[in-house]
């Protein structure tokens, strides 16, 4: 048998009207779809009658989902059968999205592979926020960061006193349990406890919520409004911008 084909694809941030025609398209094609839990559900309409769709969405706190190995497996051996595969993630899959991981698994196992790019949420999230990540007059330079891993960590490998002394905007994703030890990271390694900052909570759609802060009080103020992931948190000067440009309601 022929071997199949595998798509790596953006299912951006969301709002299902943020998907590229491009991943439209492919979902329309498929024959299996591999689809994570953040993905909006929406956006599953346009998978083709008689497609299978496979739900291997992962979160940090539960062992129960498929590990990443076993995902990788899963496109091989379903790509190996002949198959059409799109691999849906939430997103970008190359913005800690470990399309890479999936990627290096195919070419290992000789699969012919896409990668069709999502939009995400590290620029998606703020800008429904009314946040732009760059901004004349303001910042030129924005650094996406994850928050898995705190600053004092000696497994992470994100240059955190860096960061805290650059004066760009600094998104980090998936840090909203980590929340306020990285606050106080970035203050202790030089950031001005003052700086501008906000916490997104399901980034651009009706549920959106959003708490502005600074560095220093963010942590209490997401705590009393009761925020829950996913989050994206936007620390820097460009935060200002939000009562001018807040747009979405």
């Amino acid at each position: 048998m022929t071997p199949g084909t595998v798509a790596l694809v953006g299912a951006g941030p969301g709002d299902p009207g943020l998907l590229t025609l491009k991943a439209a398209q492919l979902l329309g094609e498929a024959d299996i779809v591999l689809v994570d839990r953040l993905v909006a559900k929406q956006v599953l309409e346009h998978v083709r009658p008689g497609a299978q769709v496979v739900d291997v969405g992962k979160t940090s706190w539960t062992g129960t989902a498929p590990r990443q190995d076993e995902i990788n497996a899963q496109l091989v051996a379903y790509a190996r059968a002949g198959h059409r595969v799109v691999r849906l993630k939430g997103g970008d899959p190359f913005v800690f999205g470990r399309g890479s991981e999936e990627a290096e698994a195919l070419v290992d196992a000789g699969i012919a592979f896409q990668v069709v790019p999502g939009i995400s949420s590290a620029v998606a999230a703020p800008a429904y926020a009314g946040i732009p990540v760059t901004a004349r007059g303001y910042t030129q330079d924005v650094c996406i960061v994850t928050g898995h891993l705190d600053p004092d960590d000696p497994a992470s490998r994100v240059r955190w006193q860096a960061l805290a002394q650059g004066p760009g905007t600094l998104v980090i994703l998936m840090g909203l349990d980590r929340l306020r030890v990285l606050a106080d990271g970035l203050v202790r390694y030089g950031r001005d406890p003052g700086t501008p900052a906000a916490c997104i909570e399901q980034g651009t759609i009706p549920e959106q919520r959003v708490v502005v802060g600074t560095l220093a009080s963010l942590a209490d103020d997401v705590a009393a409004v009761g925020l829950a992931a996913p989050v994206a948190t936007v620390v820097g000067e460009v935060v200002r911008l939000r009562e001018k440009l807040r747009w979405f309601a």
